[in-house]
C-alpha cells in the first residue's frame, strides 16, 4: 500500500505496530515532496534537518510527518515569513503551545507551507513564493490562506498539516481541495504563549486533513486551555475520538439554500447542499430552510473597521524588521490597505468590539432553533489563479477588494465573528471532477456534534477513493 493512501491515524498505527519507523516516514514525506512539489509549489521549505527531528515516542500521531503554515503558531528558531517580503528572514524565538502539543502527540514537523501575503486573501499566490497550484487542476487556486497546507495534504506530501482561519482560511482550501477543514470554536485551541485570542478573537489555529477520525484525534491533541488564555471554553464530556462511537441523536438542521452575499451560488454547489440536506433527512434529522442570519453590510463594516488597525500593525512590523513599507516589501493591495489606514481616522477598538457583539447576538438569535446549520462552504468551485481576489492585483481599491472578498466568503466570516465551530466536508464533486465542500456549523463549544455528524456523512458518502491529478506515488513498506 502507498504512503499517500494512509491518513495520519493509519500511519501512526503502522509505527506502533513496528511496521515502519518515524525516520522512514520522514524520508517518505521527503520523497513525496520531491515528486509532487515541483508541480504544485505547496512547500516553501522542507527542513534540511528533517530526518533529525524527534517527537514523543507515542501519542495519537506517533511518527507522522507534519507541516507548518508560514503564519500564526511558531517554532522557535525556524523561519516564519508570512508569505511577505517584509518578513523575509524572520525567525521567531518562541515555541507556540500548538507546536509543543504537536510534538507531545508524536508529530514530526518537517517543513513550512506557502500562503498568500499576510494571510489576507483566500487565493493561493504571493510575490514572495509564487503560485500554489491545486492538485485537482493546476490552473486553479487551492484557496487560502492555508494554501500550501491543503495542496500538500491532498497531493500526499503529509497526511495532515497545520492551518489557521481568520475568515475562512481553513475551510476555503478544504472545500477547493477536497479535504476535511474544521475551524474550531473560539478558545478551543490556545494561541499562547504570545498570541491568545488573535485578531480580536476571530482567528483560530488547527489543521487540514483527509478523514474525520484524524480531525477528531487532532482536536484531542490540540485542545485545552493554557495560562494566560482570556477565557476557558466549556470542556468536552469525553474525548473527540470517543465521540466517533457515540450515537448522533435527532438534530434540527437549518439549511442555507439562498445566498448570504452579493455573489450567486453555482447550481452545482446548491445541488450538493440540497443532496446533503436530503441525506440528513433520510437519517432521521429534522430539516428546515433558513434565511440569511445577518446583513452583508454589517459584515463589511466589521471588515473595514479591522483594516483601520492594519496600517499600525504594518508600521510596527516594518520597524521590527528594519525595512521600509514600499512596493519592494508589500504587494499592491496591502500597500492600499496601509495608505487607507494611515489616511483614515482610526476606529476606536470599542466600536469594533460592539459591532461584533451585535452580530453575535443577531446571528445567535436567528439560528438558535437549530442544532446545526448546513451551508455551502464556497459559492463556487475553485477559481483560476489571479483575478480580483488576489492581493497581487493592483486594479481594485481597498474597499472594492474587501467587497469582492465579502461576497466570495459569504458563508464563512460570520462564524469567525460568532466563534462557532464549523467544518467543510468534501461531500460532492463538479461535473469536471472538482471538489465541492459543504459546511456544517454547530453551536458554540459543540465540536462533539460536528464530529458525530461528520462521521455519519463520511460513512454515507465516503470520499477517500477520489484522487487528484497530481499525487505523490510513494510506496510505504
Amino acid at each position: 500500500m502507498e504512503y499517500v493512501d494512509y491518513d495520519a491515524t493509519g500511519l501512526a498505527t503502522l509505527v506502533r505496530a513496528g511496521e515502519v519507523t518515524p525516520l522512514e516516514l520522514t524520508r517518505l514525506a521527503r520523497e513525496a515532496y520531491v515528486k509532487a512539489n515541483p508541480h504544485i509549489n505547496a512547500v516553501v521549505e522542507f527542513y534540511e534537518d528533517a530526518e533529525n527531528i524527534v517527537g514523543a515516542d507515542g501519542g495519537s500521531f506517533y511518527g507522522v510527518p507534519f507541516l507548518r503554515k508560514d503564519i500564526g503558531a511558531t517554532e522557535a528558531g525556524r523561519l516564519q515569513e508570512r508569505g511577505s517580503r517584509l518578513f523575509k528572514g524572520h525567525r521567531p524565538t518562541t515555541d507556540s503551545y500548538f507546536f509543543r502539543r504537536a510534538r507531545e502527540g508524536g508529530l514530526r514537523t518537517v517543513g513550512r507551507t506557502t500562503m498568500p501575503e499576510l494571510g489576507t486573501s483566500g487565493m493561493s499566490e504571493s510575490v514572495l513564493n509564487g503560485i500554489t497550484r491545486n492538485p485537482w487542476s493546476l490552473e486553479r487556486s487551492t484557496g487560502g490562506s492555508s494554501a500550501g497546507a491543503a495542496a500538500a495534504v491532498v497531493a500526499g506530501i503529509t497526511p495532515i498539516a497545520h492551518a489557521s482561519d481568520g475568515g475562512g482560511s481553513i475551510r476555503i482550501p478544504a472545500a477547493w481541495c477536497g479535504l476535511v477543514g474544521l475551524n474550531p470554536s473560539r478558545g478551543r485551541i490556545s494561541g499562547g504563549p504570545n498570541n491568545q485570542d488573535a485578531s480580536f478573537g476571530l482567528t483560530r489555529e488547527f489543521v487540514v486533513c483527509r478523514t474525520v477520525r484524524d480531525m477528531a484525534a487532532a482536536l484531542d491533541l490540540f485542545s485545552g486551555p493554557h495560562p494566560g488564555d482570556p477565557f476557558i471554553i466549556v470542556q468536552p464530556n469525553r474525548t473527540y475520538v470517543e465521540e466517533l462511537s457515540q450515537p448522533t441523536g435527532v438534530l434540527r438542521v437549518g439549511v442555507a439554500s439562498t445566498k448570504w452575499g452579493d455573489l450567486d451560488i453555482d447550481p452545482q454547489v446548491l445541488n450538493a447542499v440540497a443532496s446533503t440536506a436530503a441525506l440528513l433527512q433520510e437519517m432521521g434529522h429534522e430539516v428546515a430552510e433558513i434565511d440569511p442570519p445577518c446583513d452583508p453590510a454589517e459584515r463589511m463594516r466589521i471588515s473595514l473597521s479591522r483594516s483601520n488597525f492594519f496600517a499600525h500593525s504594518l508600521e510596527d512590523a516594518a520597524r521590527t524588521m528594519g525595512r521600509p513599507i514600499s512596493p519592494d516589501t508589500l504587494e499592491p493591495m496591502h500597500l492600499k490597505f496601509y495608505e487607507d489606514g494611515r489616511n483614515s481616522q482610526l476606529s476606536h477598538p470599542g466600536e469594533l468590539h460592539e459591532a461584533m457583539r451585535r452580530m453575535r447576538f443577531r446571528v445567535g438569535e436567528a439560528i438558535n432553533p437549530f442544532h446545526i446549520l448546513l451551508t455551502p462552504t464556497m459559492p463556487t468551485m475553485a477559481l483560476t489563479h489571479g483575478g480580483i481576489y488576489s492581493t497581487t492585483n493592483p486594479m481594485l481599491s481597498a474597499k472594492e477588494f474587501k467587497e469582492a472578498g465579502a461576497a466570495l466568503y459569504q458563508f464563512l466570516e460570520v462564524f469567525n465573528v460568532t466563534g462557532q465551530p464549523s467544518v467543510s466536508l468534501p461531500l460532492a464533486q463538479s461535473h469536471e471532477g472538482l471538489p465541492i465542500g459543504v459546511q456544517i456549523v454547530a453551536r458554540f463549544g459543540d465540536e462533539a456534534t460536528l464530529v458525530r455528524i461528520a462521521r455519519d456523512l463520511e460513512n454515507a458518502r465516503p470520499w477517500s477513493h477520489r484522487r487528484p491529478s497530481v499525487r505523490a506515488g510513494v510506496v510505504c513498506a
